[in-house]
């Protein structure tokens, strides 16, 4: 009997201490939330973040260029057209009609908002598409304005089989730039892989041959490659002596030549232009590199990398020439570079920015790591190159942009091809393939040269937009 009641003691002893429940958080009240039927005790959730604000230049009071000229009056809508020329009209006409879209005011009682600028808090109010710009005056805006809406599937398509669905071919379509019976030319998007390779089963000429055959029976086959990371003008052929012609025209040891003058004449003005935001900028504001590459495998035996050859005779080496030149002055502590490949070697244009300038690409971890970990800790003051006095790229507190910019805190590679120009091969097939002197009336009136430009993609838009945005 006493050994019961010793254990119904030693019972109640452990289900009283079971029972104890944890100390509240210090700095708050346990809030009890439920997720997929479990109940969780923690903290309270964090209020909104701050609002992301984009400061465009005070504005200058002179005509816009094709805007208001007759009147002289610019209003807020014309304003942010000019500014963001690459954003669609529906798209900066919903921020207004939202009300994103404010303008300080200097009186604060009419004041929506406010915001802290040059250690001072600005009043701000929102602003009507309609009403007049005035001198000086500073707009305000969402960062979500630099920022094109492309939906999220699509920026890597994710098919993994070979037969996409119809949103997918119209966007794979919408990527076309031009289309004859021979070419396409498409505006490549980053982080799309332009090879097949046996973990990747979206690539660009795979989708291509399922998605952009048209009316051929085959699809069209790559004459050149870009990287996966980068962006910009990619060439297509379609038939198969389109593709020949094509693989001759982009080989660096290019055989004899034909009879044919103009096409001679047209394939020596053949050139493709890259435009790169570098960390730095290189000594001389344009010049010619020639470095030739070679390559080797790290210590694992499976990953590949591309150096200058060290011209000892030791490792085989392929040459390698790049003309660059210099856009424009340094601003926070980066330079835009316009870079033209003379030679076609696998990440030419990464290792003779890195290596042979010194001025890694932004995004490019695997040249320029060590540059990126430094670039971060660098002062954001510079001399302004026209006036010489200095001026500062301002990161307002909070504002953190993703989507690969340069003010991310991973950003993407900044390298897309911009130009293309090349041979008009719908034009001079006819003649090569029947190894022909004079070109058939017909066909004379058409251009010798094809010349594209591609606009670039929206994280170097958005690059391009802050860094200009935040000068003072």
């Amino acid at each position: 009997m006493q050994k019961n009641r010793l254990g119904h003691h030693l019972l109640s002893l452990a289900r009283h201490y079971s029972r104890v429940a944890p100390p509240p958080p210090a700095y708050a009240d346990p809030v009890i939330r439920v997720s997929n039927n479990v109940a969780y005790l923690g903290s309270p959730k964090q209020g909104p973040k701050p609002r992301q604000l984009l400061s465009l230049p005070p504005f200058p009071g002179h005509h816009l260029p094709g805007k208001n000229s007759a009147t002289g009056r610019v209003t807020a809508i014309s304003w942010l057209k000019y500014y963001f020329d690459e954003i669609s009209d529906s798209a900066i006409q919903s921020h207004f009609n939202k009300g994103l879209v404010e303008i300080e005011s200097s009186n604060p009682n009419a004041a929506d908002s406010f915001i802290e600028r040059d250690g001072q808090m600005k009043s701000l109010r929102k602003i009507k598409h309609n009403e007049v710009m005035e001198v000086g005056a500073r707009v305000w805006v969402p960062v979500s304005i630099a920022e094109t809406r492309v939906s999220k599937r699509f920026d890597c398509i994710p098919s993994g089989t070979l037969h996409p669905n119809a949103d997918e071919i119209d966007y794979l379509r919408r990527l076309v730039k031009y289309k004859d019976y021979a070419i396409l030319v498409l505006n490549k998007p980053p982080k799309l892989p332009v090879k097949v390779c046996l973990p990747v089963h979206n690539s660009m000429d795979a989708l291509a041959a399922a998605a952009l055959s048209y009316d051929y029976d085959e699809g069209p086959k790559l004459v050149h490659r870009l990287d996966r990371e980068s962006s910009g003008l990619l060439l297509m052929g379609r038939t198969k002596e389109s593709i020949n012609h094509l693989h001759w025209l982009f080989n660096d040891i290019n055989p004899a030549k034909s009879s044919c003058k103009a096409w001679n004449d047209a394939c020596d003005a053949k050139f493709q232009r890259y435009w790169a935001l570098v960390i730095g900028t290189p000594k001389e504001n344009e010049g010619l590199i020639r470095s030739p590459l070679s390559k080797i495998l790290l210590h694992d035996g499976k990953t590949e990398r591309v150096i200058l050859a060290q011209n000892v005779g030791l490792e085989p080496s392929q040459e390698a020439v790049t003309e660059y030149r210099v856009l424009g002055p340094m601003i926070n502590g980066c330079s835009w570079v316009e870079l033209r490949p003379l030679t076609s070697r696998k990440h030419q244009l990464r290792v003779h920015c890195a290596e042979a300038l010194g001025t890694p690409i932004v995004g490019d971890y695997k040249y320029g790591w060590f540059v990126h970990r430094k670039w971060k800790q660098m002062p954001r003051v510079d001399i302004e190159q026209r006036t010489g006095k200095p001026y500062k790229l301002r990161r307002p507190e909070g504002l953190d942009v993703q989507k690969g910019s340069v003010l991310s805190k991973v950003p993407l590679l900044h390298l897309h091809c911009r130009e293309l120009v090349l041979p008009n091969i719908a034009k001079f097939l006819p003649l090569l393939s029947n190894n022909a002197e004079t070109l058939s009336p017909g066909l004379s009136g058409k251009p010798d040269l094809l010349r594209f430009v591609a606009s670039m993609p929206k994280h170097m838009k958005i690059s391009w937009n802050l860094m200009s945005s935040y000068l003072v």
